[in-house]
This record gives structure tokens, sequence and C-alpha cells, in this order.
């Protein structure tokens, strides 16, 4: 592929370096300058206005909100400011990496400049995951399920616009051939291996924490909220057999860390909630220094938190949904039914007494094998991208058939 301005565009984005998202951007920065001829453009939310510049690499923050419960992200809203970048910098491929609003945004761009190339990763199936979820939880299940229909309906609309959309996994592919999306390819992410190891193991970590026990020591990372089940990994805590001698370490931020933090204090739970941890280095060092990776996230739509903890030697007590089954394939840990903490107390305990360390040393080694970041963007830059030039082609020479001429007056209603 000739050099090329790349753009990414997302609204999830954390300047401290939580997120699948934010990893993705940082590692694809990275890949982009190191290894191929293209800039990069990156725009994602800020505190306010401002563009940075190094060499073929520009950083756009566009002054936005913070969100409510979740400090360390943001949300653009002005989308004026985001169609003044791109009309400045003109991307020959915009990829947008989140489902609301600025989707939109690049669609607008792109019918002003129908040379544009649109990719969309659709990384999780929002209908289903966060839409339903909520509105079930809120107004019952008729009213979440009505939500969802909604909301596949908006995806539909959308992602018809785009001339690649990629999915995380086969599942979500499949949601989205079920609504007539199939321009569509599946991309694996990846995790730093060197980076997440055994090697950075410490010994004085859990004492640095204030944990006693010499049982083992359970971790978790990511948001601390109710989208990732944080509430159950207490519930699952405390259904462990005192004698086991465990602790556990909760490291991120979110809606629940206040009443969670109240919750293991007024019990007197050996639980240390250490906080959103912006050091990628530190955060290697506290999965390498734990034992078992604990996680009831039920809408797991890849898992690059599951694969950082197994590259860094641990086992993995899950439950059997989302993404789970295909991140902890038998032998590399154990999974449980959703919400059933008691299940996954005992799964905790069990793995522990079995040969723990065997098994963490073979989860990192299928995510050696498998889940570089090279892999990762030598497929995305090298058959996805390409993919999708093809398709624009074909929609601009007015060849792309039922699938582009469909997609054309969908978005003709949309736009009107």
């Amino acid at each position: 592929m000739a050099p090329k301005l790349l753009c990414d565009l997302t609204q999830s984005y954390s300047p401290h370096g939580g997120g699948g998202i934010s990893t993705y951007l940082r590692e694809k920065r990275d890949h982009v300058l190191a290894h191929t001829p293209h800039s990069l453009l990156q725009i994602v939310p800020g505190p306010y206005d401002k563009v940075t510049v190094k060499g073929r690499h520009i950083f756009a923050e566009v002054g936005a909100d913070p969100v409510r419960g979740s400090p360390n992200y943001r949300f653009i809203l002005r989308t004026r400011a985001v169609r003044a970048l791109l009309e400045q910098h003109r991307p020959d491929v915009i990829e947008s990496l989140c489902p609301w609003v600025l989707p939109w945004t690049a669609i607008q761009h792109r019918r002003a400049f129908p040379d544009t190339v649109l990719v969309a990763g659709y990384r999780t199936d929002f209908p289903n995951a966060h839409v339903y979820r909520v509105g079930r939880d809120l107004f019952g299940t008729t009213a979440g399920r009505a939500l969802r229909w909604l909301s596949y309906g908006y995806a539909e609309i959308t992602y018809r616009e785009f001339d690649l959309v990629y999915t995380l996994g086969e599942d979500a592919r499949e949601a989205l051939a079920r609504r007539g999306i199939d321009q569509t390819a599946v991309l694996p992410l990846g995790v730093d291996a060197e980076l997440f190891s055994p090697t950075r193991r410490d010994p004085g970590y859990r004492a640095q924490l204030g944990l006693a026990g010499d049982g083992p020591l359970l971790v978790y990372a990511g948001r601390l909220d109710h989208e990732k089940r944080a509430d159950r990994l207490l519930a699952m805590f405390r259904a462990l057999p005192p004698e086991l001698g465990a602790a556990m370490v909760l490291i991120g931020d979110g809606k629940l860390r206040e009443p969670l933090v109240a919750e293991a204090r007024a019990d007197n739970l050996a639980i240390a909630f250490p906080g959103f941890e912006n050091d990628r280095a530190e955060l290697a060092r506290a999965l390498a220094s734990s034992d078992l990776y604990v996680s009831a996230m039920a809408d797991e739509t890849f898992g690059i938190s599951v694969l950082e903890a197994q590259a860094s030697g641990l086992p993995v007590v899950g439950v059997a949904s989302g993404a789970m089954p295909d991140r902890v394939p038998p032998g590399l840990g154990l999974l449980g039914p959703v919400d059933d903490t008691a299940a996954m107390a005992a799964n905790v305990e069990r793995l522990w007494r079995a040969d723990h360390a065997a098994i963490g040393a073979a989860a990192r080694a299928m995510v050696v094998e498998r889940f570089g970041w090279r892999q990762t963007f030598d497929r995305l830059l090298g058959e996805l991208y390409p993919q999708a030039i093809a398709n624009a082609r074909a929609r601009r020479d007015g060849r792309g058939g039922r699938w582009f001429r469909r997609k054309r007056a969908v978005g003709d209603v949309v736009a009107g």
C-alpha cells in the first residue's frame, strides 16, 4: 500500500493508559511509525483543543467534558471541531473506533470528500452488551429487548456506510451478518509479551499493598463498574474458605470503586484498591506479582486485559460468556456460569490447588504464539485496509452491487 495519511477517530480514549482502545491507539502509532511509510492522525477527546505534531504522527485532542462516573474518559459532542480537523488534513483512510456520534462525523466528511475510505471497528456488540443490559435493568426485559432491536437498526444504518467493518470475533461478525452487513472481517488484537512477562514479578508487591495471607493473590484490572460486574468479585471473594489465605487487588477506577472500597473495609476483607494505573510497566509488575486473574465480565468482546494477564503467566478464572471461552480454552483456566459467584470461588480454589504455575506458563506460551501486535497490524494494514480501499473504489465506480446501492439509499434518508 502506497504511503497514506491514516486517521483514527474515537471517543474511547484515556490519556493515562487504561482501556483497550487506548492501548490499541498507542500500539498502532508505534507500529505505523516504526514499520510503515504512512502518516497517522489520531483524533481523541481531551480537556481542551490541542494538536501535537511529531514527525509523521499528528495527535489531535478535541475539548470534551468528562464522562460522569468515569473521570478518565471524555465524550466529544463538538463534531464541527472534528470535521474541521478532517477537512484540514484530508486523511486517505478513516478508522472509526466507537459507535456513538463520531461515525456519522466520518460519514458526513466522506460525503464532502468521496475519495475517503471508511473503516469501522465494531469492537463491542453494543446493542446487546450495553443497550439491552441497561434497558433491562432500568425498565425490564421487554423494554430492554425493544431498545436492543432499535440499536441494531441504528448499527445497520450506520455500518452500511462503511467500506469495511471489522469485529474482534466471529460472534460479533455473525451479529452484523444477521442485519445484512457482510463487508466484514475479524481482526484479533494483540499484547506486548515483552512488557507483560513473568520476569516482572516482584515478591514484595503483596506486602506493599498491605495484604496479609499466604494463599493466592487474585488480581483484576479494568473499570470498576456494573458493565464489568466488579461487584461480583467481592461476592466471590466472600465465598472463598478463610483457610485458603487469599487476598485480592482490584486495579482500576469507575462508578463502583468507592462503594466497593467501603464494603471491603466494613467487612475487613483482604482486598486492595490501588486505583487507576497509568504506568504500563507498573501494571505489568502488578499482574506478574499476582497468582490468578479473575473477571466476572459477561460481555467481553476480546479481552486484552485477559491476554496481558496470561502473558504475565497467570491462569484465569472467569465466566463462560462473550469472548472469554476464546481467550481461556480448556487447560488455561476455569470458566463458570455468569453471575454464579459461588462457582467462581470454587474455581479459584480448584485452580490454586492444581498446578497453577504450569497452567500459567501454558497461557503465556499461547499468547506469545498467537497474539502479537505485529500480527494485528500486519493484517490490518496489509489485508483489511487494501480490501476497504477496493470496496471504496467499487462504490465510487458504481460497481458496488446491491450492498452499496442499499447503503447509499439508507444514507440519503439519514442525511435528510
